[in-house]
């Protein structure tokens, strides 16, 4: 794929999703720039996971248009499966494989997928392992680890595809509270190395610390979109300030 290196690395324009009479996203459009850590937050039951979902096309949109990386990802001709390779999605439930250990589940795409080799996958695995802080894990299944580490070694596996784009879909939500910082810190680590993210999520600490933009997410459609200190200290819309007076 090849982008301009002034366009957006994610364009979406006029998105539309329902699902039955439920409108889940309603006419949202949102530029991401490379490099770039948007942090979507809002109200259970606004759009926001939905709208995640269908920026790698989980979700398939009713209308709009999506563009990754210059590849139109709404276009039924696309290979979306292509796509993904350089999307990496961390969702709220762990997603890992129960009979394969941490090493296994970081390998795994990598050889049918990228078609490494063995050797290779698993270098990349035990260097992703220490770098979420895990080295000692390769070799545990994952009901001997604790849901931050579960959470960890997800996210290990979607950064062994190489990707360009993290996608974060309320990664700490069903962790307990004494586990939410030690994924949050791996995240605020690539948001730092410069990784493009777009994160779901109720951690408003981690917003104030590594989100260079916010977009505020009720009923499908975006209320208010701002960089951070000025949505934090400024909101314009009362609908932002009445649901941040609630969570801060």
């Amino acid at each position: 794929m090849t982008n301009n290196t002034n366009d957006p690395i994610i364009q979406v324009e006029h998105v539309y999703k329902s699902f039955g009479h439920v409108h889940a996203v309603v006419d949202v459009s949102l530029d991401v720039h490379q490099g770039e850590v948007v942090f979507i937050f809002g109200p259970s039951g606004g759009g926001k996971s939905t709208f995640l979902r269908c920026i790698n096309q989980l979700e398939k949109v009713d209308r709009g248009r999506i563009v990754i990386d210059g590849v139109c990802v709404t276009d039924k001709q696309v290979d979306i499966d292509k796509v993904r390779t350089e999307v990496g999605m961390v969702f709220q439930l762990f997603n890992l494989f129960p009979h394969l250990t941490a090493l296994q589940n970081i390998t795994l795409a990598q050889e049918k997928v990228l078609d490494r080799s063995k050797k290779e996958a698993e270098e990349t695995a035990r260097r992703l392992l220490k770098r979420v802080g895990l080295p000692e894990k390769a070799d545990v299944y994952p009901d001997q680890l604790s849901g931050g580490q579960q959470q960890r070694v997800a996210m290990a596996r979607a950064l062994a595809m190489d990707p360009k784009i993290m996608l974060f879909d309320e990664p700490t939500s069903a962790l307990d509270p004494e586990m939410i910082r030690e994924v949050l810190d791996v995240m605020l680590d690539l948001a730092k190395e410069g990784m493009t993210m777009v994160i779901v999520s109720h951690e408003m600490s981690f917003a104030r610390a590594a989100a260079d933009r916010m977009v505020f997410l009720d009923a499908g459609s975006i209320v208010e979109e701002a960089s951070t200190e000025e949505l934090f200290v400024n909101p314009k819309e009362e609908r932002t300030r009445l649901f941040l007076s609630h969570i801060l």
